[in-house]
């Protein structure tokens, strides 16, 4: 559930930025790179969240 949520948010941040400009900016696509890390993290949490409950 977090995971899915995590992406939502993620999905939310990249609409948002393009929809202000489509042209690149550092700025914007650190945004972009931020957002996916942070659903990389949810789902690393949550393989290690299940790891630990089978053992």
């Amino acid at each position: 559930m977090g995971v899915l949520l995590v992406e939502l948010l993620n999905s939310t941040v990249e609409v948002a930025i393009d929809r202000i400009g489509f042209e690149h900016h550092e700025l914007s696509g650190r945004a972009k790179d931020i957002g996916s890390a942070t659903v990389m993290l949810s789902l690393t949490l949550a393989a290690f969240t299940w790891a630990l409950i089978l053992i």
